[in-house]
């Protein structure tokens, strides 16, 4: 089986992939540079063991990542424990296989490519990729799967941890979506949250307006990473919600190499 890792800013993630290309565990870690490949094969191990699995099981490892530093230990976790040397998401021979139709191509995240490529497996029109993580992302991927562009803005965690650090009088809350659809808070804490909450769904709901007018043809709308569930409920902003979108376009990513061979 596939070893899928993502390894994000917040949160390293990994998945246990089949031969069909279907997730059957995943798991999550927090992101930390110096973690080193023995802590996270002690960890990674247990939960091998708790859901039925040795390490024998994995044959293969892909690691996406955008936090470099990190690399290097989730490289030797590969070699070292699961005896396979890793493929790196980008690389060769695990090359991204699209068209990226941005001025910067090397600069652009890895699992912002993952995203793309897993997304033109659930639609082949035009798509806007929502994720939902450390930053919310915004992406237009073509109907042909080519990456357009986007845009970046701060993740939902960091601008309540900005609120908290900055404003000494409030308090640090959960992420959460207020009890009613209310804009006027009569406290503190329900005041934050329906700036927060709402405030992301504004911002969603006219990047989206202004996104799908620019592109100018049917879109369909995916939203993904962990914070994604937050705003399931408003059904009218997303096509489709596929909270592992990333650990399944790395999962394909692998797959497209095995059919090129």
């Amino acid at each position: 089986m596939l070893l899928a890792i993502d390894n994000g800013n917040t949160n390293v993630k990994f998945a246990l992939v089949n031969a069909a290309g279907d997730i059957v565990h995943r798991w999550r870690i927090a992101t930390d540079t110096r973690r080193t490949a023995d802590e996270y094969a002690v960890w990674l191990h247990q939960l091998l063991r708790m859901n039925g699995h040795e390490r024998s099981d994995v044959t293969a490892v892909v690691i996406a990542t955008v936090v470099p530093r990190a690399l290097h230990n989730l490289q030797m976790l590969s070699e070292k424990y699961f005896g396979t040397t890793a493929f790196i998401a980008g690389r060769a021979p695990l090359e991204w296989g699209i068209a990226l139709k941005v001025d910067e191509p090397r600069a652009l995240g890895a699992d912002r490519a993952v995203n793309a490529i897993a997304a033109q497996t659930l639609s082949r029109q035009d798509k806007i990729v929502i994720s939902f993580g450390t930053a919310t992302t915004f992406d237009h991927i073509g109907s042909d799967g080519s990456y357009m562009g986007g845009s970046i803005a701060p993740g939902i965690n960091l601008s309540l941890d900005a609120l908290y650090n900055a404003a000494a009088m409030l308090p640090r809350i959960a992420i959460e979506p207020p009890p009613n659809d209310s804009v006027i808070g009569r406290d503190t804490v329900s005041q934050m949250q329906i700036g927060i909450y709402w405030g992301y769904v504004a911002m969603i709901e006219g990047l989206l307006d202004r996104m799908k007018a620019e592109i100018g043809t049917p879109v369909t709308v995916i939203a993904t990473g962990g914070l994604a569930v937050l705003f399931q409920q408003h059904s009218h902003l997303f096509d489709i919600v596929e909270p592992d979108l990333t650990l399944r376009g790395i999962a394909q990513l692998y797959q497209n190499r095995d059919i090129s061979e």
